[in-house]
């Protein structure tokens, strides 16, 4: 069951996904305005699926402020990145370069809003995302972002990218860690059904130390790492 679950996912979802796609690129062009409509609407499409076909509910535990926040995820899977636009209210994503060269994808996603991380230009690429992500603060909307910098196996618990700690501490906005245990379900080929949490910890106030934040930002989004 399990097998044909999956199947009829990827035959969905991923069908319906050139759709939104286009639509995305379409919009672009001829209603910038309006984008954001796609992308909104594959990110809820996918829940749906998730359910309907997968037998995978998500549940989400905990606050989300308003306000300009930089959400920090923990990242076991593609679901994080996909749910973004349905968990967040327009959010701008910390993408990594490499899927801005997917041809249609790359240019909406820069249309949508998001910043690109270049994960192996030092300071440089420090410089680069904290004028991105800038751009983004005054506008209220949420940041999101990847912490650990992959997705990595539930249970693992990886340091921090160094690039986080910059961010925090030039960005001076509150961070909500966000535990995530979608691995176990979703991040394999034949997926599992069950139910999928999402836990927004405290909001950490800006201005702490480079070792608080980290360990404290560290410790939240592995809550559920039992």
């Amino acid at each position: 069951m399990r097998v044909l679950r999956s199947l009829a996912f990827y035959a969905v979802f991923y069908l319906a996904s050139v759709y939104y796609v286009t639509g995305s690129v379409v919009m672009m062009v001829l209603a910038p305005s309006r984008l954001r409509r796609f992308p909104d609407a594959w990110s809820r499409f996918h829940r749906a699926c998730m359910r309907v076909l997968l037998g995978i509910r998500v549940q989400e535990v905990g606050v989300k402020p308003a306000g300009p926040t930089l959400y920090a995820f923990k990242h076991e899977s593609f679901f994080e990145a996909i749910d973004l636009p349905n968990v967040l209210d327009h959010p701008v994503p910390f993408g990594k370069e490499e899927l801005y060269r997917i041809p249609g994808w790359g240019r909406a996603a820069k249309a949508y809003g998001s910043v690109t991380v270049h994960r192996d230009q030092g300071a440089k690429a420090l410089r680069a995302m904290l004028a991105e992500a800038r751009g983004f603060v005054g506008s209220g909307r949420p940041l999101a972002i990847f912490p650990e910098g992959t997705r990595v196996p539930h249970g693992t618990r990886p340091p921090l990218q160094a690039g986080f700690a910059g961010l925090y501490k030039l960005l001076g906005v509150p961070v909500v860690p966000v535990a995530v245990d979608s691995g176990p379900l979703y991040h394999r080929w034949w997926k599992r059904p069950g139910t999928i949490t999402m836990l927004f910890g405290e909001a950490i106030e800006p201005g702490l130390p480079r070792d608080e934040i980290e360990a404290r930002v560290h410790a939240a989004i592995n809550a559920l790492n039992a």
